[in-house]
Parts: C-alpha cells; sequence; structure tokens
C-alpha cells in the first residue's frame, strides 16, 4: 500500500491486546476440567479463531451441546478470560501512539472481531479507546465468520470506504484470509503466530510483534 489507507480495520484479541494464551487457558479449563476433555495446549490453540459456538462444535462435534448450553459456556468461557486477564490488560507497545496519530489525521478506524460484545466492551471502556472508533463488528453482528469477509466487508461498509483502500490488521491466519477474501491489504501482529504460517497469503505488507516498529508512523506519513 503506497498511499495513505482510507480507513483502519483492526481486529482485536492478539491484535489490540496480547491475551490470546488468556483465552487459550480459559477454554483448556472448561474443555478439561468441566466437560471431560484431555486437550493439551497446542491442541486448544489450534482452535482459537472464530465464534464461540463454533469452537465448541470443532471441538466436541455439532451435536454435542444444545444452542443455550453453547451461549452459557462462551459467557462462563469469557468471564473466566476477563477475571484471569483484567490486571494485564494493556495496548500492545506503540498501538496508544498509532491510534491518536491516526485519529488527528482523522482516518476513520473499526474494531472487526469474533469476539463477543460483552468482550468488546471489556477492552474499549477498561482501556478507554472507544472513542476512536467509528464502527465496531463483532461476533453478534455477522453469520459467516473469518476466513469468511463478512466481518471485514461489513466494518467497510460501515465506515463507508471501499474495502480495497482499508487495511486491515490481524494475528491469525484465519484472520488474515478473511482480509485477502475482502480484498483488502493486511499488516501481521506475531503476538501468537509466526511469519512462516502465513507464507501462503500474498497480500500481507508488513509483520511486526507490535506498533512501535517504524513502519507504523511512516505508514501515517504516506
Amino acid at each position: 500500500m503506497t498511499a495513505l489507507p482510507h480507513a483502519l480495520i483492526f481486529d482485536m484479541n492478539g491484535t489490540m491486546i496480547n491475551d490470546m494464551d488468556y483465552h487459550t487457558k480459559a477454554w483448556q479449563r472448561i474443555f478439561n476440567e468441566e466437560l471431560g476433555g484431555n486437550f493439551t495446549w497446542n491442541e486448544v490453540k489450534a482452535q482459537m479463531y472464530g465464534k464461540n459456538p463454533e469452537v465448541l462444535e470443532r471441538v466436541f462435534g455439532p451435536l454435542k451441546f444444545t444452542e443455550d448450553e453453547k451461549t452459557e459456556l462462551s459467557f462462563a468461557k469469557e468471564k473466566r478470560y476477563q477475571e484471569e486477564y483484567l490486571p494485564h490488560l494493556a495496548l500492545l507497545p506503540g498501538l496508544a501512539e498509532f491510534l491518536e496519530q491516526a485519529h488527528q489525521l482523522q482516518i476513520p478506524m473499526a474494531i472487526a472481531s469474533a469476539a463477543i460484545p460483552f468482550n468488546i466492551d471489556f477492552v474499549l471502556d477498561n482501556l478507554n479507546i472507544r472513542h476512536y472508533f467509528t464502527a465496531l463488528v463483532s461476533a453478534d453482528d455477522v453469520l459467516l465468520s473469518k476466513p469468511h469477509p463478512e466481518t471485514f466487508l461489513k466494518a467497510a461498509q460501515l465506515l463507508q470506504v471501499d474495502p480495497v483502500s482499508c487495511l486491515v490488521f490481524e494475528d491469525v491466519p484465519k484472520g488474515a484470509e478473511a482480509a485477502l477474501n475482502a480484498n483488502m491489504p493486511a499488516v501481521i501482529l506475531t503476538t501468537t503466530h509466526q511469519k512462516d504460517e502465513f507464507e501462503h497469503l500474498p497480500h500481507i505488507l508488513h509483520f511486526s510483534n507490535d506498533f512501535t516498529d517504524p513502519y507504523f508512523s511512516q505508514l501515517l506519513k504516506q
């Protein structure tokens, strides 16, 4: 992307905050302690994408739980995650400055996440960053999860920006695939997955551990 992006679209978990280990830990405890499973850390980590009910269906099959049970388990997991992560809740280094810089340039921004509103509110309100975002797309707002492009396309629609002029920030291969499917370039934060796991994706502009990389300040000067 050689021109200033018309809009910035952020995944949240693992992209804005480094919390994916806490999600994995919460699910692993529920899977093993409450649901009688025997899942390793890596087996659970591999399922850390999409909506919570979809995670349960991938792990236990589509017929194991009723819709009410999936909802109950989802909230139990999120409450456990929030209790354990709250003392550590923080934006990735450099992101506060990057958001403020983009805000001063009047670049519209959105969050496009598979998280439920309960978790998005947890992050935005505890970190006091809600005012930066013109649009929020949660798991409740889409029918099809990433890697389907619906999440990102809906964000672009709410921002009233052509998808090809948006820049996506992601941390997982399935999310990056969703950006590709939406015809959006992407920048990857390597909080949970490494560069070689994205080799099959041609639309990625940059990889970085956090937002202190000079790439980000230069991005908004083009």
